[in-house]
């Protein structure tokens, strides 16, 4: 792998489900050497007997990561791969989403990814190399109803990414975009869940049939014609560890059907007319 070999520790965030347990899975079993991370240590007890290293990170916490990335520094060297994957969604109407909800998205999903990746960059470029995932999505390129600050915190990551990586690249530094398209895991119930904390006021709630046609998005993931189309977490852990060992990884990959065909619309359309669309394909008056 460029700008490190397979004995350069590779350091992931949000183990405890989802994506980041099937990457750090699947990097483990291709014999690399995983720093599997959670905010929880339980959480990542399954991880742990199978060998990998485990350690509590918290990504919204300062002294957390710094510990973290020194724990690690201490134990293999300079990290050689660091995937930014911890992160959740927030849905709701943006007339309700209280704004320490919306603060809470963006440290957990930008503010995190970008500290981490400050702790890291000076062992990689003291080592001569490294490269850097971040996990983002196809909401980082195509905006879909009910998920304003999701997106807008995913859109950071987007142009983050492809400043940083034009950055770094004189250090041999690579910095690689995972966007995956729908993906069955917990991460559907957490943000189908927050539609509902978000705070409707007295009276009947002028967003509740919008809340609702969103909700209903959420479901499609799991069952029906598009749960065919979509991706499970072990797809994206592959597609991961393909972009951790090849010798010249792609800047961005983009995963699964749908995720390639919202991604082209959204590029193609005017604004009103991919508008026009998605409302139609959700069900939504405008």
């Amino acid at each position: 792998m460029a700008g490190g070999t397979r004995t350069d520790p590779v350091l992931i965030t949000g183990c405890s489900s989802g994506i980041g347990r099937a990457a750090a899975v699947s990097l483990h079993r291709a014999g690399l050497r995983v720093y599997a991370t959670a905010r929880q240590m339980d959480s990542l007890a399954d991880l742990a007997s199978r060998g990998i290293a485990t350690m509590a990170l918290d990504v919204t916490d300062e002294a957390s990561m710094t510990a973290a990335v020194a724990a690690v520094e201490a134990d293999a060297g300079a990290v050689g791969t660091l995937i930014n994957n911890a992160g959740f969604g927030l849905y709701g109407p943006v007339e309700q989403v209280p704004m320490t909800e919306v603060r809470r998205q963006f440290e957990t999903n930008f503010f995190g990814l970008v500290r981490l990746t400050q702790l890291v960059l000076p062992g990689m470029r003291e080592h001569g190399g490294g490269r850097i995932l971040n996990v983002s999505s196809m909401g980082g390129r195509a905006t879909l109803p009910g998920g304003a600050f999701y997106h807008a915190s995913k859109y950071a990551v987007e142009a983050f990414s492809d400043a940083l990586r034009m950055e770094v690249a004189q250090f041999g530094i690579e910095v690689v975009l995972i966007e995956p398209g729908p993906v069955k895991t917990p991460w559907n119930d957490t943000a189908a869940g927050s539609l509902g904390d978000a705070a409707s006021g007295p009276g009947t709630d002028p967003y509740a049939a919008y809340k609702a046609a969103v909700g209903v998005s959420f479901s499609r993931t799991t069952s029906g014609p598009l749960a065919r189309l979509g991706s499970d977490a072990q797809d994206i852990g592959r597609v991961i560890t393909r972009a951790v060992t090849a010798q010249r990884p792609r800047t961005r990959y983009l995963i699964n059907p749908v995720a390639k065909s919202l991604v082209t619309m959204n590029r193609l359309l005017p604004g009103r007319a991919y508008d026009a669309v998605i409302r139609r394909q959700y069900g939504l008056p405008g």
